[in-house]
């Protein structure tokens, strides 16, 4: 009855507009992020020295650094993706987590890079570049690393944004959205610019508090809303066998799709992805380094997990639920000329029914801690690789802590400005996580070969380390509108979008072909005895 009356536009307003969100719960979260800002300014006096401001001084315990991992790693852009993910893939994503969590494991056991790279006691992996191998290298690393790195976290604001907008039912409008996005941009970019990694770790602590209790209590709710068999019966329903079985490409994932998440989100994810392995160049041992990894393991395992279930349960709640039904003509139009509402929506707008008031407030606190708990330590990982390994070793001057603090910060600023346009002007419509793993990849597939040779082969050269690295360059051609541009991805002639090969094809070609490279290259040009450093 609604329908007939009611444009798309309104129908969509009036979705958002039914949320548990109240006054409370927007004290709770304001009063937690004057928290974070407070940390900021509090710890701003111990960050006077680049070891300090990018390393917390090498101090961290093993435990801190479990939390602060993982309070990292579970960023409000995780837990959208992963959503996301769920909500498409169904129970098939939850391969994704279990490879994360037996990956890092081994990691945690055998020490695989990071053990090396903190024996080493470089700050960064570029430096590791320098080490092994010669200037150039370190610098073609840190520009292709801040390249992918930047280019990988363009959407963050975006999505973390989206949620917002999904939890208190600010107008969809765009224009709401940026004011949002802008609000956001700027908190973080105080704070972190004020304490470095030290304001980083202890804010990622107080988010992996929040956020554990908030997932837990949201997960709980959500099955008493919907019952264990709903659930299941619901997914079978919506997404039939391929909800359940990665292996079958018809439900987006496929065997080639499972290989590339043993690379991406298994080996490279844990032991070669700048934000996790800074937090093991911060430990205070490598035995701690070790410790970390093991425990780490479980929540690597756990942070795709939970939010994969909520996906799935947004899912099922808006097929089945009686109070989701409007929401289903958003998502899933039945008249095919009405564009879908992006279904990153779908798991905010969910928990803002299915949350009681106060409890909103609590995990919707927490999301943000998470959002802010991802940027602080992108932007700081990335502005410390341009500051470190880029232009220090360009520079033939001194260049003095002070200086590099000072530039450290101005970079931070500077990719704020960046992630703020980019979430404006990218049009591609793959996942966020696929997006993430294609761009992420332009710097990983190379430098996940080069480190890996470069530790355990000692005849890995700094020609095999240049050819290795550019072929993570290849990864471009995994984008959405790159592939269009230049047919990799085509439309029939009915309409039918046809892929002639995947963004996971794309990476595990990609890796294949870093790998023979630096192998040529290393046994073509071998460097000379006295330039082997490791």
């Amino acid at each position: 009855m609604i329908t007939g009356v009611l444009s798309p536009e309104e129908l969509t307003q009036k979705a958002f507009e039914r949320t548990n969100f109240g006054k409370v719960d927007a004290v709770i979260v304001v009063v937690y992020l004057l928290l974070s800002l407070c940390i900021g300014l509090m710890v701003k006096r111990y960050a006077g020295s680049m070891e300090n401001y990018i390393g917390a001084g090498r101090k961290i315990g093993p435990w801190l650094g479990v939390a602060t991992m993982t309070g990292t790693e579970l960023g409000l852009v995780t837990v959208m993706y992963s959503a996301q993910k769920g909500f498409t893939g169904g129970f098939a994503a939850f391969h994704i987590a279990v490879i994360a969590g037996v990956a890092t494991l081994f990691v945690g056991l055998t020490g695989f890079i990071v053990g090396p790279l903190r024996r080493m006691k470089v700050l960064t992996i570029p430096e590791y570049y320098e080490t092994r191998f010669n200037k150039p290298i370190r610098v073609l690393g840190g520009i292709l690393l801040v390249f992918a790195g930047v280019l990988n976290m363009g959407l963050f604001l975006k999505v973390g944004s989206m949620f917002i907008v999904g939890v208190t039912g600010i107008a969809s409008d765009g224009e709401a959205l940026k004011w949002v996005m802008v609000g956001l941009l700027v908190l973080v970019l105080i704070y972190t610019t004020l304490g470095g990694m030290i304001s980083v770790i202890l804010t990622d602590y107080v988010q992996f508090v929040v956020l554990s209790f908030g997932l837990l209590i949201g997960t709980g709710l959500a099955v008493w809303k919907l019952g264990w068999s709903k659930i299941f019966d619901g997914t079978r329903q919506v997404l039939g066998e391929s909800g359940f079985d990665p292996t079958i490409a018809e439900g987006g994932f496929g065997w080639s799709y499972v290989f590339w998440m043993i690379i991406t989100a298994g080996l490279i994810g844990s032991a070669v992805w700048p934000t996790a392995v800074s937090r093991a160049l911060t430990m205070e041992s490598e035995k701690a380094v070790r410790k970390q990894y093991c425990w780490s393991s479980i929540s690597f395992a756990v942070r795709f997990l939970f939010p994969y279930f909520w996906g799935i349960c947004a899912l099922v709640f808006i097929h089945f639920h009686p109070i989701g039904q409007d929401m289903k003509l958003l998502f899933f139009p039945v008249d095919e000329s009405v564009e879908p509402l992006s279904n990153l929506y779908a798991m905010p707008m969910v928990m803002a029914r299915i949350l009681p008031p106060v409890l909103l407030g609590i995990v919707t606190a927490g999301m943000i801690a998470a959002f802010m708990s991802t940027h602080d330590s992108y932007f700081l990982t990335w502005s410390s690789v341009i500051t470190q390994d880029i232009v220090a070793p360009l520079r033939k001057k001194e260049f003095s802590t002070k200086a590099r603090v000072r530039l450290t910060r101005f970079c931070i600023v500077l990719m704020g400005g960046y992630v703020l346009y980019w979430s404006v002007f990218y049009q591609g419509r793959e996942d966020i996580w696929d997006y993430m793993a294609v761009t992420g990849g332009i710097y990983f597939t190379g430098a996940f070969v080069v480190l890996m040779l470069g530790v355990y082969w000692k005849r890995t050269s700094s020609l095999g380390a240049l050819l290795g690295l550019c072929s993570g360059l290849l990864m471009l051609f995994g984008l959405e509108p790159i592939q269009k541009a230049v047919g990799l991805k085509y439309q029939d002639e009915q309409g039918e979008w046809i892929e002639i090969l995947s963004s996971p094809q794309i990476g595990l070609i990609t890796v294949g072909i870093a790998i023979v490279l630096t192998v040529l290259g290393s046994l073509i040009r071998p460097d000379k005895p006295k330039e082997v450093k490791a």
